[in-house]
């Protein structure tokens, strides 16, 4: 294994890091103070278009699609350290490069699975930042940590499919841009093979029966630069038969397919959010002085920032060695260490950014700092795409397999 960065990867690096402290951090402020005044928060403030314009015309976009084609051609070890630089403002710079979720993964369906149609209907668009998409899986009346648990329904009707449920915390559906959902549903309920009984079929925002009732919070955030997060009802909705993702009974496939890289560029963002609040917390430390000394005198503070370097090249280490492995032996074999660093990297991040919120005091669970917002992120990300204890579930499970007759 060898993690050096390519001549390329560092092109790009310093390309990318120019355009964060030239362009993206100035605009996180802009951001905000622009939709106050818009007629809906759930409008896209202009600096953000001007960021994708200028990211675009750098070359800094869609460089998550490892389809040459369609992207920007990158392995997964090439994109991990540009993921961990936008993640240092995951509220504003993947969708500034056009690599923010739920689109990625949207786009990487879209790209595998679809018809040469749907492409040129969605994933062009998609792909130019025109438009928005949202993935529709999450429902509030099942566990859906469990994905076979899932009740939307959709029903085969001559040449429509019709799709009726209740779906939740889907990502980017409150933004007006967002025109196209994924939705995964049941054609087959009954059917023997559980996870044969799912589809994933393309719906529409202005479908009638499609309708957004409210946003959901995250902490009290409504994550409007994200898109926020909906209810959405599926009341017999009607799309044709054209607009199914795939075969009937392919859903659970994709959704996999889906979630290996999403599960890998949360984790490589996050190590981007862990290094902020590092630097956050040591400008803070030399800045400040309490009971006589400065807070990078005080021993405690020496111990939060020590174990947080520590733990990030950890962290670090283990999201780019699953890198490697997705590029080498693909998502299969890559099975453990997505796991593996799903379930360490929310945790170990989490405890670095409360330790720099717990140094700013009153300031860092304020709106002055990015440091509480960027809690509420990580910690959705103990959920998000599999909580802890599904995957742990299944680490364990391979592990003991190794001992059993």
């Amino acid at each position: 294994m060898d993690f050096a960065f390519d001549a390329r990867t560092e092109e790009l690096r310093g390309k990318l890091l120019a355009f964060m402290d030239e362009y993206v951090y100035p605009a996180e402020a802009v951001a905000e103070e622009q939709r106050a005044a818009l007629a809906s928060p759930w409008d896209t403030p202009a600096v953000v278009e001007e960021l994708k314009a200028e990211a675009r015309r750098q070359g800094l976009w869609n460089l998550f699609l490892p389809d040459a084609e369609h992207g920007a051609g990158l392995t997964n070890l090439q994109y991990a350290p540009l993921a961990e630089i936008t993640g240092r403002s995951p509220h504003l710079a993947p969708t500034a490069t056009n690599c923010a979720a739920p689109d990625t993964g949207n786009m990487e369906v879209l790209a595998q699975f679809a018809t040469e149609q749907q492409k040129k209907q969605w994933l062009e668009p998609l792909l130019a930042g025109e438009i928005r998409s949202a993935f529709a899986m999450t429902e509030p009346e099942v566990a859906s940590s469990d994905a076979t648990n899932i009740t939307t329904l959709i029903e085969r009707d001559g040449d429509d499919y019709v799709i009726t449920g209740r779906k939740w915390y889907i990502s980017g559906a409150m933004n007006p841009d967002c025109k196209i959902f994924i939705v995964m549903g049941k054609t087959d309920p009954d059917g023997a093979d559980i996870r044969r009984q799912q589809s994933m079929i393309l719906v529409p925002r202005d479908t009638p029966g499609v309708t957004i009732t409210r946003a959901m919070q995250v902490f009290g955030y409504e994550d409007h630069s994200h898109g926020g997060h909906a209810e959405v009802i599926f009341d017999h909705a009607r799309v044709p038969v054209s607009n199914l993702i795939g075969e009937e009974g392919g859903g659970f496939a994709i959704a996999q397919a889906r979630l290996g890289p999403g599960r890998i560029h949360h984790c490589m963002r996050l190590i981007g959010m862990a290094e902020r609040a590092i630097e956050l917390m040591c400008r803070r430390a030399v800045s400040r002085t309490a009971f006589g000394k400065a807070l990078a005198q005080q021993g405690v503070v020496h111990n939060w920032i020590a174990d947080a370097r520590v733990t990030v090249e950890q962290l670090r280490l283990l999201v780019l060695k699953t890198a490697w492995l997705m590029d080498t032996v693909g998502n299969r074999g890559a099975h453990t260490e997505i796991q593996a660093i799903k379930i360490a990297t929310p945790r170990a991040v989490i405890d670095i950014i409360d330790s720099a919120i717990q140094l700013h005091g009153a300031g860092g669970v304020s709106q002055d700092f990015p440091l509480a917002e960027l809690y509420a992120a990580a910690r959705t990300l103990r959920i998000a795409d599999g909580p802890d204890e599904v995957h742990q579930r299944s680490l364990a499970r391979r592990e003991l397999k190794k001992y059993l007759p």
